[in-house]
């Protein structure tokens, strides 16, 4: 799609400005499926399967600074969770 742009090369993840707004944001890749929520901080959640984040159970939690740099910081972070769990399907 022209014009759209991604801030990870995993996942389709708006700019930190879409979050400065005050949404939140989930999606999946795969069976790995994440919700990004928007606070004080940034809270990041991680688990596999279909099941939305409220009815699933929740494999990693993790806070950041609500800033470009914790930003920048928790989509590396959900990357490697991903890379972590792929790598690890692959053994």
């Amino acid at each position: 799609m022209p014009g759209k742009t991604s801030v990870s090369t995993i996942f389709d993840i708006p700019k930190f400005h879409y979050f400065k707004c005050g949404n939140d944001y989930s999606g999946s890749c795969g069976d790995f499926s994440y919700k990004i929520i928007y606070g004080e901080k940034l809270r990041c959640l991680t688990w596999h399967g279909r099941l939305c984040s409220m009815k699933a159970q929740i494999e990693h939690e993790q806070e950041f600074d609500c800033s470009q740099e914790g930003f920048d910081e928790m989509i590396k972070w959900l990357e490697n969770r991903y890379n972590n769990v792929s790598d690890n399907d692959k053994s």
